[in-house]
């Protein structure tokens, strides 16, 4: 038995050191490998297959709204990324630059892509003319690198994978109605596929993303308290058109700039869902997201007619489930014990006297619950059960992320709060950028974001008593 304990004896317990039971989770489920160029990670087919889950679900998504997917090059003339300033400014200290090609020095360096807002300006500026072309709405798929200082697996890393939307509209309620609609995309699938409940809101001007006129976001909370930002969709108004030269005629035959949006979701999502949903034993994934839904193990395989009976009841399940069957000669105990580290949903155990009864046995990863079942409805009884454990799964980090919400109306409770119990702290805000970044300062605590669905509190801010203007999610965060 000590054996076959030994995988999950080597995950750290999370109550007792949280940063390092995320990263033994990470590795024993074998999700990522460290690679020689620091802060770019290998993505495992463990990791890499949720990726592409989440590929896959959200382009669907995507595409409903009517987006397109282009390619765009990753390589960005200095020229060209300084058009815009409050963009350049904000990512100069991220950028990694291309100096020499061959072996010859550059006449004007090349930036690595950190994102492609200037990229689809210049594309935009060529083929949008007439109000007929318009609206333009594109994604891409690809990787982008930022000279980030720290990196964690999946949450922060200098190559990233994510997808980045850019869209080019006639008006700007166009483009406002396109920006609010994506953020709604992310949070529904969040909620309906990821089981993570999210709050919807804007970020503040000090926090918005560098040359937009507005941003939003939706947060998410981790099981240490912490919040994690999961997704963005920006406003740009007519900023970056202006900037460059993206005009188009008008029905009015009036020559006029057109307005955009951008909104990103990247690969840190897979840490979202380590942090909501994952347990000492290791990793626990949402059955809709889960690369294998249901491992099936044989139980004393090496006896008559068991490890026929579990191929037939692994093909059986093949067509409906994305199943797999360990037929290795590992014990069951380890066996189990491997299944659960990988966060697959539910395991089918089968043995010699289940075959008897004509039974198997389901086990759900997140609640160990073994619910017995007849093979002849074994896959009516299994989707039932993957159906109840996506629901619950989203009801528990719900729970959990209400009960550790918290609401604070004067600069004790909040700096109680915030040490004491971590989570979301609800409070008034001035709206002045100075008290703001005082409040980071002084707790750690930045602005989550302003939820769409507003509550009065006081009416003063919750630092500096001046009249109060929004009421704000402030958290620590990832």
């Amino acid at each position: 038995m000590a054996k076959d304990k030994k995988l999950v004896e080597a995950i750290t317990a999370m109550d007792e050191d949280f940063a390092q039971w995320y990263t033994d989770v990470v590795k024993k489920a074998e999700l990522i490998e460290y690679s020689n160029v620091r802060g770019c990670m290998i993505f495992r087919p463990n990791g890499y297959a949720i990726w592409e889950n989440i590929q896959k679900e959200l382009d669907r998504r995507f595409k409903e709204t009517g987006v397109e997917n282009v390619y765009m090059p990753m390589l960005i003339p200095e020229s060209l990324l300084q058009k815009e300033s409050d963009h350049v400014e904000g990512f100069a200290p991220e950028c990694a630059w291309v100096t020499t090609g061959g072996n010859e020095p550059l006449e004007e360096r090349l930036c690595i892509r950190p994102t492609s807002e200037t990229l689809f300006c210049d594309l935009y500026s060529k083929i949008v003319h007439s109000y007929r072309d318009l609206p333009k709405v594109y994604n891409q798929w690809c990787s982008v690198l930022r000279w980030e200082k720290t990196t964690r697996p999946f949450l922060r890393h200098m190559e990233f994978l994510w997808q980045e939307g850019h869209t080019a509209h006639a008006t700007s309620e166009e483009a406002e109605e396109r920006t609010i609609q994506m953020l709604n995309v992310y949070a529904d699938f969040c909620e309906e596929v990821l089981a993570i409940p999210m709050i919807k809101g804007r970020k503040t001007d000090k926090e918005k993303f560098a040359g937009a006129e507005a941003t939003y976001t939706i947060e998410a909370l981790m099981h240490d308290g912490k919040a994690l930002q999961s997704g963005t969709s920006h406003n740009f108004g007519d900023g970056f058109a202006k900037a460059y030269g993206i005009q188009f005629t008008d029905k009015d035959n009036q020559l006029k700039h057109a307005f955009q949006t951008s909104w990103g979701m990247s690969t840190r999502i897979i840490g979202a869902i380590i942090m909501v949903h994952g347990d000492d034993s290791g990793l626990v994934l949402p059955p809709r997201i889960a690369p294998t839904q249901v491992m099936v193990i044989p139980i004393a395989q090496q006896k008559e007619g068991v490890l026929e009976k579990a191929t037939e009841v692994y093909e059986s399940l093949k067509g409906r489930f994305s199943v797999k069957m360990d037929d290795s000669n590992k014990s069951p105990g380890w066996k189990f014990s491997e299944q659960e580290v990988r966060g697959i949903p539910t395991r089918i155990e089968l043995g010699p006297k289940d075959i008897e009864k004509n039974q198997a046995v389901i086990v759900r990863r997140d609640t160990r619950e073994k619910i017995v079942v007849s093979l002849d409805n074994l896959a009516d009884e299994l989707e039932h059960v993957l159906n109840t454990m996506q629901a619950e799964m989203l009801e528990r980090a719900r729970t959990h992320r209400d009960a550790h919400t918290y609401t604070a109306t004067t600069w004790e409770e909040f700096t109680d709060t915030i040490e004491n119990r971590p989570g979301f702290i609800k409070a008034m805000w001035c709206g002045e950028t100075e008290c703001e970044q005082e409040i980071k300062d002084e707790t750690g605590a930045s602005t989550r974001c302003m939820p769409f669905e507003q509550e009065c509190l006081s009416d003063v801010c919750v630092h500096c008593g001046k009249p109060a203007k929004k009421m704000v999610y402030f958290g620590r965060a990832y």
